[in-house]
């Protein structure tokens, strides 16, 4: 008698994953500590990428989804008002759709498309897309698209979790598996924050987003699930001090402006008849500030024309922060948020799987071109009209 065959294993098609480590700038790479990420970067393609202005955690993820610059997607920072929605104010929690609708990410153009897609903590996945606010007691929304599976955001849900439940939506059948998903992680960020780029406890935070890396891997493996990961952050760090504070009160009269945003960057506006005044004080530099009105703002940073940018912006230079007045204790740690083009900006770029060649260390791009390349991953058409495209990857792409 024959012995029974066999059950033959699926052979999986790849799939695409999309990871963010926020803040994690691309020098961290070098440090010695990151054995996943260094050998992914090794067996495929790297480079320092450069974040869209402002060099801002919500204004890059939404980016990085999209093609377009902030100026054009309209999450020009990570807090910002709306003069068609006046009382409201932007914050990291928005979910209403008016906030996010003018560029659509690619999870929805893939949805549109019958590819399924899950995502796990990307800021905005968790909005309706193209969805109506409702007039209502309960400000519903009616309308929209969001992933298949979607997660709100949780700080308390560990790395780990966050691994597991990519995993798991891996583990579906063919028919129902995601073909797209994203993955945040955030340590980085935060330590960066709170104790600065070149502190004991980033090295630490970095070790253990290189471990979530390690989990994923294996989680892949186990599973025999091809896929091609695009492993990225949304800026870098540089470090601060109180010793590195632009006070505004000590250049111009608080009461010439209201002030909507502070830190490496100030946005303001005039308060009624106080123009001249403002102008006076602040434009043009004033020691480790340059300030502009909305529409000189130099057109290499692509950005100054969108209706929710104030209408005066100063920007500081790296390591420095504007605040409204002096700070009353002392204070070390880090800030991003700055111009895109400086080297503490740079952000992490690895592209590593059977779409890409080993070995492939790539010049430095506008990350405006990663939703492009992730287009050419997932099957879908070339967008039209976006602000960059997959050129920089195509000497990396199999042959």
């Amino acid at each position: 008698m024959a012995a029974p065959m066999a059950p033959l294993r699926e052979e999986r098609a790849p799939v695409t994953i999309l990871v963010s480590i926020d803040g994690f700038r691309a020098d961290y790479l070098n440090r010695g500590i990151t054995p996943n990420l260094s050998r992914l970067a090794a067996d495929g393609a790297s480079a320092a990428m450069r974040p869209s202005f402002p060099s801002k955690t919500f204004p890059n993820h939404w980016t990085l989804v999209t093609g377009l610059v902030p100026d054009r997607h309209g999450i020009v920072a990570n807090s910002f008002t709306d003069p068609t929605h006046p009382g409201e104010r932007f914050t990291m929690a928005s979910d209403q759709p008016y906030w996010w609708n003018a560029a659509e990410p690619l999870w929805v153009t893939a949805e549109k498309a019958g590819i399924p897609t899950a995502t796990m903590f990307w800021p905005g996945s968790n909005v309706a897309w193209g969805g109506t606010l409702q007039a209502d007691a309960h400000r519903s929304v009616t309308g929209g698209t969001r992933p298949h599976d979607w997660q709100q955001f949780n700080s308390a849900v560990s790395d780990r979790q966050r691994v597991d439940a990519i995993i798991d939506w891996l583990r579906r059948p063919a028919a129902t598996r995601p073909r797209f998903l994203t993955l945040y992680i955030d340590e980085v960020d935060i330590a960066g924050h709170d104790v600065g780029p070149d502190a004991p406890g980033v090295n630490a935070a970095i070790a253990k987003a290189d471990q979530a890396i390690g989990q994923l891997l294996a989680g892949l493996a186990e599973l025999r699930q091809p896929a091609n990961l695009v492993i990225v952050a949304d800026h870098g760090m540089a470090a601060t001090s109180s010793d590195r504070v632009i006070a505004l009160d000590q250049l111009s009269d608080p009461g010439d402006y209201e002030l909507t945003d502070d830190g490496p960057f100030a946005s303001l506006r005039a308060k009624p008849g106080r123009e001249a005044a403002l102008e006076a004080h602040l434009l043009g530099r004033r020691g480790h500030m340059t300030c502009w009105r909305k529409s000189e703002i130099p057109a290499r940073l692509r950005y100054g024309r969108n209706p929710r940018i104030a209408p005066y912006f100063c920007l500081a230079d790296a390591g420095w922060m504007i605040e409204a007045k002096p700070p009353e204790k002392p204070f070390a740690g880090g800030m991003h948020g700055y111009d895109n083009a400086d080297p503490t900006m740079a952000a992490l770029f690895i592209a590593n799987g059977p779409a890409f060649r080993p070995g492939v260390r790539l010049a430095p791009f506008d990350n405006v071109d990663v939703a492009p390349l992730l287009r050419d991953l997932i099957g879908l058409p070339p967008g039209q009209g976006l602000d960059g495209s997959d050129a920089p990857f195509r000497r990396a792409f199999q042959r």
